[in-house]
This record gives C-alpha cells, structure tokens and sequence, in this order.
C-alpha cells in the first residue's frame, strides 16, 4: 500500500474485536449503499414509465466506485459543521445516503431525473434533501469547498457563528484534467485552508475509456509541491496480505508495474483466466502463479479488486490521519463499476444492469429486488449505526439574520465636471461607509489583483485587506505609497492571484452565506469586463447554488481603444441578459450607477434576493449632460426609471426618430440629437440602464412572467412611437428587442467584430458606433 509517511498503518485507530465488527456494520451498510444507488437509477430508467422513449440516463458505475468511500465519510468520519461536495455522477450515492440518515421520504427514490423529483447532479437549491454543494459542471464543484472554507472563515472572524469543520470534495480522477482545479490550487489564499480535504477518486477511467497513463506520481507531487498533505490509498488488505506472503513482492512490482488497460481488462477475466494472465512472463512469473495457485476462486477474484478506496477501514484511517493545519488530498484507487456486472468495462461510464442482473446484485447483497427500498431491520446493528451517523450529523440551527437596510439614494447633489463610472464604483464604497455604516459593514470585495486599477484604492485604504492573520505593512511609513496595504482579520477585501474563476468562485461563497449560517454578506467582484467570459461559467454555477453577488466589469468595450481588439469586450452586454438569477446594468453617469449598485446590492443576501452584474467604463463623460432633477419627486422618479432599466434623457417637442443609446456611448447619442435637430429632424434620447429588466418588462406585458411592466410605458410611450436607432459599446443585438415595444422600424448600431488599437474617436468611426454613424442611420428611418 502507498501512503503519506505521516499516515499511520492500517489499523492504527481501533483493533481487535471492536474493530472487526465495525468494519463488518459498515460494510454491510456501504452494500446497502450499493444496492440503493443502483436501484434509483434503474428505476429511473427501467421501471418508471417513460412515454417520450428518450434516455433517462444515470451512472451506475460512477456511482458504484464512490460508494465505499462515501459510507466511510458519512457514518465514520463527518461532523455536524462539516461539509461536502459530491462528484456529479455520484449524486445516486448521496441520496441513497440521506435516506439511510431519514434525510430523504422514500417517495423520492423513484423520481431520479423525473420533473420536480431528485436531480441529475446534487443541487442545493432544487434537490429536496441535503446537499451542501451543487455539482454538475467538471471542476467547478470540486473547488467551491476551498471557497467555502475561505467564506466561513471570514463570516466566523467579523461576525461569528459559522463554526468550524472540514470542507470535503469528493472529485473523479477525471476532473483532475480541469484548469480550474490548478488555478485554484495555486492561489495564494489556498495552503493556509487546512479544513480542506479532497477525495479523488482514482478509477483510471474516462467516459469512453480506459486512460493508459494516469501520471498519479507526478499528480501527488503537484499537490505536494502547492503545501497539501498527499495521501494515497492504492491496495486494501486483502492485497496488502498477499504481498506479505512468499511471492508477493513479486505480485506488488506486476501490478504496480502493468499499465491501466490490462489491469481492467484482468477484472474481466473468470478465476482461470486470471491464473493464467497475472504471473505474466519472466523470472517472477513462477513465484507468483505458486503464490496464488492456493486461493479459491472467491478469494483470488475478491483480492484483484481490493484497491484502497474499498477498504473502509484504510479510508477510516486515512480520515482519521488528516492533518488540519493544510489542506489534504487522498487518492483512493477504485474501479469504476465496483460490485456490479459491469466493472472494470472500458465502456461502462452509462451503462445500465439488465433486469437479470438487477436481481443477481439483489442476492449478492442481500436485498429483495422486489421490495427495493427496504431499511434495515429494526434493531439490527445496520440500524443502530444509521440512527447514530444520524444523530452525529444532525447540524444546530442558525438563526437567520436580516440583510441590512442599503438606502435606495445618497442624496448627494448631482455630480458635475467629467466623470466615468468606474471612478462611481469607488465613490459609492466609500460613501456608503459614512451614510449606511450597517450595510457597508456587510460588503465584502474581490478583486483578482486588479484593485488599483478598478478605482478600489480609496475603500481599500478606508476598510483594508481581510487577512486570517494580521501581518505587517512594510511600505506604512513610505510617503510615496497611496495604496496602503493593511493585511489583518477585520479587512473587508479579499485579493486574489490573476484567475477569474477563484474570484467568481468565492463570490459564490461568499453569497451562499446568509442561508449556510444566517449571516448574509454583501459581495462585490471587480474583474476587467473582457474576462468576464472566462469567469462567467463558476459565476453562473454559484448562482445556481443560491450564492447572490454583485460582478463588476470594468474597464468595458472599446473604449478601451489603446488596449487593442483583445481587450475590447463585445458580447458582455447580452450575456448579462442571458444569465438567469441576476440583473445586468449599464449606467452612462456616476448617479445612475450609485442607484443602481445600491439597488443590486438592496437585493443580496436574502431568500427572494438575486445576483447582478454592473458593465462600467473608463471613458470621462460630461455629468451635467444627465440633467437630473432638483426636484426631489422628480429625482425620485428618476432614479426609479434608472433602476428599472431606462429613462428619456432629450425630449423633442415633435420627435421623428428615437436614439436608444448605452453607457459611454451616451455623448455621441446626444450630440447626434442636436445634429439631427438642426437638420429639422427631432430626435428623443432615451438613456438605457439596464436592457435586461427592458427585456423582462416586455416579456410581462406579453404575459410570459410576472415582472413590473410600467418601464415601458413611461420611457416608450405609444403617442411618441417613432422609428429607433439603438447604439451600445458591445452587440447591436442586445437592444434590438426595443424595436418590438411599440413595433418600430429599427437600426441596431454596436460592434460586432474584433477591435482596432488607436484613439477612441478612431475605433468608433471603425465600428460604426460614432455621432456620424448615428446621424446617418437616423436619415434613413426618416427620410
């Protein structure tokens, strides 16, 4: 067996009568696991009527190679606090497991996949039982717990009440392939997380094969080298006592040596045939054809497959040998498919037990196929053990604490002089410190080392670095440094290495904390809008877990003309729209968007909360051209039309084109009002926030859902409906929609295609988004 020299033998930790006979409880139970994991799929597939014919699908085997492993974890090793991340496939063996601890009704059993019934991979905000992390998406899954644990820790040392425990992910070999993985690995944050506890699933096998060389030396030392404790369980002791016998340092060195194909393919083989393939060739062939000559046929079967991640007692160990102050991982070598007709097959990945073999598996472990969801006999020691994991793990209730209050206005006068909404962001922070201390106690921001630059340096220096320790200020007492970098547990700003899937990562967490703990946090991500697509997949995964946060992508689009094409964001803007559970804005001025980030964050941290993404810009635009009431009715109504989506900014008195205009762009919409204007053509401008809530409003007047509507009769009335010109820095697509509120003819103006280095007035000649560009799409609608 391989271990970690820290790891202690097997059998460390209990021996002796004690020992056998809890080993002999859990693995009864862990055949029950079996048994029930395989038997919600097929049901799913074989039983329940299925009137479209098409693929129910499931992972017996995916499922199979987990469930030693997860009957160790659950009804030996876990603690109330803790928590776990279940590998997609395995979502079987998690249910089958909290219906074992009472945590599931039987019922559920039969709706695996079924509408409304057990889902296809552990979802926190849709499976009816337990889950503490939603999987689903190869990587992602497996890293959320680092951020889990780094989400706890920073609520446990501001506010209190998190606990402690260990943070587990249970993740196949597979997902080892991920860039997030590594990505996460490496951040700098990560070695101090010692709750962390990976558990890989080592069973050497793809979708569509086996891998021949899965590298798990150079995997450990990768591990190893980033400051985890490496544990590795590759035989069990079964295996182990053969290699003790005479001849077997022979069968270790032809195991350890044989590559990954032809070790499936000895699963395989019937006794005979493995008598006559596992010696091999050469000197050692002899002395291990004596050595396993002896052994029935039972046993010399049972041995081949007694890897580490089966033998509950070596996994009961290797918990139990953890060290809490790194982070740790395990490679359990398994099959895939173990205890099922279809183990070790290169092709098994979704392959289903006939009816046949449903009911030979049934006899092998002691189920009636016919009563399949039967609980253990009452009193029986199977039982007993359930009741106590149960008791163990029920978690103390946290009372829920109420998202603070986050005023709707500053009250501030109106900005003057030249502005940019990403200087707003800071502004915002800062003042939000001073006029609602409560709530700016709440927030929390992230950056992927890019604070300075996103106009964070004045919160920063204001709230400092969150830090599970405090450490020096080596540069406090430099006079030419502006960025004061005050490292210590009470910080509200977490900085991260140059990964955007860590920091939307975390954002998740940190958003998943007022229902993990009660203690609602207000996270706000800062990342440059063109990576925004790289980072979008774990952001959407986090939504979907029920973790509301606030992405910011700054700087935006071409205005970023000196960076080139490869800095110039386009489909930003339509993916905001897209992505379900949040609210995408884009403000033109430093007002609009103070009400609008104080409306995204109004809504975080709550059970009918949800996430929002603000698209800013670097580009100085003129604050008096938002002509903002003094009126304080008429300023109110304003900002209401800000952050439901839009609001006419130019009213003509006979207007005979209407310019729809975003963000930066803004300037040359208003400039080719006044053009058009003295070409005898009014024009109104309307100032579009936020074409997602526009989009939902329509839909509603449509009937399609149930959000407010009146946006759209305040801002596109029909007694001014007039042919439209849109114009945004991103995809004309995204505010083509407007054409259809009162069904006007439309030109879409924005950019489509990679960008240009150069001036800004250059690169918008080039997209066709300039003050000419507009004027000129305009005279075709009218004349």
């Amino acid at each position: 067996m391989v271990l970690d020299p820290e790891l202690r033998a097997i059998g460390g930790n209990g021996s002796g009568r004690a020992r056998t006979e809890e080993l002999a409880v859990l693995e009864a139970v862990g055949q029950r696991v079996l048994w029930l994991s395989t038997a919600i799929i097929d049901h799913a597939n074989r039983v329940r009527p299925n009137p479209s014919g098409l693929k129910v699908g499931g992972h017996q085997a995916s499922s199979a190679s987990m469930s030693s492993i997860m009957t160790a974890l659950w009804f030996h090793a876990l603690n109330p606090e803790d928590r776990v991340s279940v590998k997609p496939h395995a979502s079987p063996v998690l249910h089958a497991i909290n219906y074992l601890l009472g945590e599931l009704d039987e019922p559920y059993l039969t709706t695996l996949r079924a509408f409304g019934g057990l889902q296809s991979y552990p979802s926190r905000a849709k499976d009816p039982d337990p889950v503490d992390y939603s999987t689903g998406s190869v990587g992602i899954g497996a890293t959320a717990p680092l951020w889990g644990a780094l989400a706890r820790r920073y609520v446990e040392g501001r506010f209190g009440g998190a606990g402690r425990g260990r943070q587990y992910s249970l993740l196949g070999d597979a997902e080892l392939d991920e860039g997030a993985i590594w990505e996460a690995i490496q951040d700098p944050m990560v070695p101090s997380l010692g709750e962390a506890v990976w558990v890989v699933d080592l069973n050497r096998q793809s979708l569509d094969r086996v891998v021949p060389g899965i590298a798990a030396d150079r995997l450990q030392g990768m591990f190893a080298a980033a400051g985890w404790q490496v544990i590795t369980l590759k035989y069990g002791h079964a295996l182990r006592e053969l290699f003790a016998r005479p001849g077997g340092e022979a069968l270790h060195a032809r195991i350890d040596a044989m590559d990954n194909p032809e070790y499936q393919r000895l699963l395989r083989c019937s006794a005979d045939e493995l008598r006559e393939r596992l010696p091999g060739s050469g000197s050692t062939a002899g002395p291990i054809a004596d050595l396993i000559a002896p052994l029935d046929e039972a046993s010399l079967l049972a041995a081949l497959r007694n890897l580490g991640g089966h033998d509950i007692g070596a996994l009961m160990d290797a918990f139990d040998s953890v060290d809490d102050t790194r982070p740790t991982v395990i490679f359990a070598y398994t099959v895939k498919g173990y205890g099922l007709p279809t183990e070790g097959h290169p092709q098994n990945h979704s392959s289903l037990l006939t009816a046949d073999q449903m009911r030979t598996l049934a006899d092998r472990l002691g189920t009636d196929p016919d009563r399949p969801w039967a609980a253990f006999a009452a009193g029986s020691p199977e039982a007993a053990r359930c009741a106590a994991a149960a008791g163990r793990l029920r978690r103390p209730g946290h009372a829920s604490r109420q998202a603070p209050e986050v005023p709707a206005d500053l009250a501030r006068p109106a900005p003057t002089g030249s502005g940019n909404t990403q200087q707003a962001l800071g502004r915002v922070l800062l003042d939000l410190t001073r006029r609602a201390p409560e709530a700016a106690a709440r927030i929390v921001t992230v950056s992927p080392d890019v604070s300075s630059t996103t106009n964070l340096g004045g919160w920063l220096n204001k709230v400092g670095v969150w830090s599970p320790t405090e450490r020096p200020n080596w540069f406090a007492d430099d006079a030419e440094t502006i960025l004061h970098w005050r490292e210590r547990p009470t910080g509200q700003h977490v900085e991260l290495g140059i990964a955007e899937t860590n920091l939307v990562g975390l954002l998740g967490e940190l958003g998943a904390t007022w229902s993990r703990w009660g203690q609602p946090l207000l996270p706000i991500g800062v990342v440059y809008d063109p990576f925004v697509n790289r980072a979008l997949e774990p952001w959407s995964f986090g939504i979907y877990a029920g973790g509301q946060s606030i992405l910011v992508g700054t700087p935006s689009g071409v205005t970023l003309a000196p960076e080139g094409g490869a800095h110039q964001s386009i489909t930003t803007p339509s993916l905001g729209i897209e992505q379900p559970g949040c609210v995408t804005f884009e403000p033109a001025f430093a007002i609009d968007t103070e009400w609008c980030l104080l409306a995204a964050l109004g809504n975080l941290g709550r059970p009918d909360g949800s996430s929002a993404y603000l698209r800013l810009s670097t580009r100085p635009v003129d604050q008096s051209a938002a002509d903002v009431p003094g009126d304080p009715a008429a300023r109110e109504r304003r900002r209401r039309q800000v952050t439901a989506g839009a609001y006419r900014l130019r009213r003509h008195e006979r207007p005979v084109v209407t310019l729809a205009a975003m963000g930066a762009l803004i300037p040359e919409a208003l400039a080719a009002a006044d053009r058009l204007a003295a070409l005898g053509h009014g024009a109104d401008v309307v100032c579009v926030t936020s074409p997602d809530l526009l989009f939902r409003a329509l839909q509603a007047r449509r009937g399609l859902s149930q959000d407010p509507s009146w946006i759209l009769d305040q801002v596109f009335p029909a007694d001014r409906a007039t042919p439209l010109v849109t114009v945004l820095d991103g995809h004309p697509h995204t505010l083509a929609f407007l054409s259809t509120v009162q069904n006007t003819p439309v030109t879409t103006l924005g950019v489509s295609r990679f960008g240009q280095s150069g001036a800004i007035e250059d690169v918008h000649r080039y997209h066709g988004i300039d003050t000419d560009s507009i004027v000129t799409a305009a005279l075709d609608l009218v004349d």
